[in-house]
């Protein structure tokens, strides 16, 4: 029996390659593991998003290398060997954290989705069992999604128990091709639902939504009629009449927002019980603790690009997810920064460089930056927060069927779903609008939730100089397969290989 395949990371491969699989039984599940709702059992599935906005490196990858946010090293803060800096300038390569991190993290989701339809296969024609297995498969399209996403090339595995143990790329076309024809095939199995964590229709369509938009890159060719059925799987998401708008722009982000109507599959935090997301410790001032009553104090990084923040007008509501100005306690006293020399802790939104040390005084090195606080961070909050975090969003839907539209038939066709976005935010709506101011609003609306790389590939800007990074070429676009991964499968060096049949 060969062993899982070598392109996890040591720790998965010393836990699942090393099992002993010849006690497990593969024809049929044991009488004491079966359960009547198999979904209960695809929990190992969802696991890996956990960590998804922090040391997994998917947040990092898809926020610091865009022209949005930024984390300046802060005198002797925020260097870490250059680890963000490599990210916003583009000079990443197949040893930084966030390529070696996220790697690991979508195949181990794709293993125990693999692990989950061959346990259940056996006992297919049950509608149950054939909505869990569908529910899986969505699952596993949507890591490899991200894989093809971020890495081009991948080996596209959908055995468990023989799996290849040193695994061949394959095409990222033939992998596109293959993801979609699994998410349209087992769409139509999945019963609507109302869990916004689990896979429901809203995800799945969602998620088709994006495959279509993106397949250009994807492939290589742009096929129009992939517009229409981008167009289609929004309005299916649409119809469904679950989902809407919240009637305030930050309403989606509050601290209780379970059952947001706007939110369409989230990864579900909790600051005891499931934790992970800590993007506010990583953008919060030091003293930062005093206005919010925290517990523990932040560690002043992460912070908005100059030009994205002035890219809000005044009356934004989005504009008050960002702290500039003087700051103050809870209960309104003027917060004072002892370590910047006693001052009034100020927030400019003006970053003097990326790399701020000698030559910069200890005002702009520790108070530069106007920082987020787009997901509420309620009174005496701890290090984790227990904001669910949105993968999809309705405004997001409601953006791509306007991009889906705009492509189709020009500027001004999408003005409508745009318009629904403006107005939520108090400002004034626009008439014919092209694809260019598209993108600017995307990046206003959809910032901070780990949009923003995809999205500038997708409209050819992601090579493009911005502040503190030059030029990129393209071949940025996607990531490095990390070292270590090709240490332990030589394969992955060599040229990648056409899919032959369909191993789901």
């Amino acid at each position: 029996m060969k062993r899982i395949f070598f392109v996890f990371s040591a720790l998965l491969f010393m836990q699942f390659g090393c099992t002993d699989l010849d006690d497990i039984l593969y024809d049929r599940i044991p009488a004491d593991e079966y359960t009547a709702d198999p979904i209960l059992k695809m929990s190992p599935i969802y696991a890996p998003m956990r960590e998804f906005v922090d040391w997994s490196g998917w947040w990092f990858a898809q926020e610091l290398t865009g022209d949005l946010v930024t984390a300046p090293t802060r005198g002797g803060d925020w260097d870490d060997g250059g680890k963000w800096r490599v990210l916003h300038q583009h000079t990443w390569d197949n040893n930084t954290e966030a390529v070696n991190s996220m790697w690991s993290r979508f195949y181990s989701g794709v293993l125990e989705a693999n692990k989950f339809i061959e346990e259940h296969k056996p006992l297919a024609g049950d509608p149950i069992i054939d909505e869990a297995i569908a529910k899986a498969r969505i699952l596993r399209a949507y890591y490899y999604y991200l894989l093809i996403d971020n890495y081009r090339d991948v080996p596209y595995i959908t055995d468990y128990v023989d799996a290849p143990e040193r695994p061949r790329r394959n095409f990222r076309a033939d992998i596109y091709h293959e993801i979609v024809r699994e998410v349209e095939e087992s769409v139509l199995l999945i019963n609507p639902s109302t869990s916004k964590t689990g896979v429901n229709p809203g995800m799945a369509y969602s998620l088709l939504a994006k495959l279509y938009l993106n397949h250009a890159v994807y492939t290589g060719t742009t096929d129009p009629t992939y517009w229409v059925k981008a167009e289609e799987a929004a309005n299916n998401v649409i119809s469904l009449g679950q989902f809407a708008l919240e009637p305030d722009a930050l309403g989606p982000f509050i601290t209780n927002n379970d059952n947001s109507p706007e939110n369409i599959w989230v990864i579900p935090f909790d600051e005891d019980t499931y934790q992970g997301f800590n993007l506010h410790m990583r953008t919060l001032h030091y003293n930062s603790n005093l206005t919010f009553n925290m517990v523990v104090g932040p560690w002043n990084g992460f912070a908005v690009m100059e030009d994205h923040f002035h890219a809000y007008e005044d009356i934004d509501r989005r504009k008050d997810g960002f702290l500039v100005g003087q700051q103050y306690t809870a209960d309104g006293q003027p917060i004072i920064d002892v370590g910047a020399g006693g001052v009034p802790l100020v927030f400019d939104p003006h970053i003097p460089a990326l790399h701020m040390g000698a030559g910069h005084t200890p005002v702009q090195i520790r108070n530069s930056g106007a920082r987020v606080v787009k997901f509420e961070i309620k009174r005496g909050a701890d290090a984790n927060l227990s904001n669910d975090f949105p993968i999809f969003r309705y405004a997001d839907v409601l953006l791509m069927k306007a991009e889906a539209l705009i492509r189709q038939n020009g500027a001004g066709a999408g003005d409508a779903y745009i318009n629904m976005i403006r107005e939520r935010a108090g400002v004034a709506p626009w008439s014919n609008a092209t694809l260019d101011m598209l993108l600017e609003e995307r990046a206003r609306e959809m910032f901070w939730e780990g949009h923003r790389r995809q999205d500038l590939i997708r409209f050819g800007r992601f090579n493009r100089s911005w502040w503190e990074k030059p030029v990129s070429s393209p071949d940025r676009n996607t990531f490095p397969i990390p070292e270590w991964a090709e240490d332990s499968n030589p394969n992955l060096k060599e040229p990648p290989v056409p899919l032959t049949g369909k191993n789901s």
